[in-house]
């Protein structure tokens, strides 16, 4: 899934085609929207969107793959071509999707996906969104963090909902005890794990955890 301006650096591409050849069943269904990196031709099942930004090339290439569905929309429409494709998931049963390339170019579309994440992870569905320095997903509860498995240095937290409670950090550089945050702060920006392992602990609410490094 791509959307909202350029395209992310050709070595995150790289690293993500790696990803996908060596873990095909993390996978189950491929969805490109818009603009659709090559290295899932063979593997992709559905093609989303208005392909207003689509290279024609690779378009072609889609195409002439019998077994990948395609579901073209005008680009006047009430969806980006983001949710589209999670909602496609939806309807396809899956319970956690990966995006790629969702952050760069237009800051709108930006905040928009990150702000989709909410509607689907009420639903109950996981996801997630990569580019090369950063890893986005919600939290609504209890999370065990392991230094070798986060996706950068930093850990940031910031509310989704209009007030986070309870709020519970072990484990961190900086450590928080039952602590109730809102909308707009800056208190969890750029935290780190003190230890091999840091724990969460989160009685209301909803956040957004970045996992990111330099």
């Amino acid at each position: 899934e791509r959307e909202g301006g350029r395209n992310p650096p050709r070595r995150f591409w790289e690293r993500e085609e790696k990803a996908f050849s060596e873990s095909p069943s993390r996978h189950p269904l491929s969805c490109g929207a818009d603009t659709v990196p090559s290295f899932l031709l063979g593997a992709g099942e559905a093609v989303v969107g208005d392909l207003d930004t689509v290279d024609k090339k690779v378009l072609e290439e889609y195409q002439n793959q019998p077994d990948i569905e395609f579901e073209i929309h005008k680009p006047e429409k009430d969806e980006t071509d983001t949710e589209l494709a999670l909602l496609t998931a939806a309807r396809q049963g899956c319970e956690a999707v990966d995006i790629l390339g969702a952050l760069g170019g237009r800051m709108d579309h930006a905040i928009g996906n990150i702000q989709l994440m909410y509607q689907f992870f009420c639903q109950g569905m996981e996801v997630n969104i990569y580019d090369a320095r950063n890893r986005l997903y919600l939290l609504g509860g209890h999370k065990v963090f392991h230094r070798e498995e986060v996706y950068g240095k930093y850990i940031s937290f910031l509310p989704m909902t209009e007030t986070v409670e309870g709020l519970t950090l072990r484990g961190f550089k900086y450590p928080l005890q039952r602590r109730t945050i809102g909308l707009g702060t800056s208190l969890c920006i750029s935290n780190e794990l003190k230890r091999e392992e840091g724990i969460l602990e989160l009685e209301r609410g909803v956040l957004l955890c970045v996992e990111a490094h330099d």
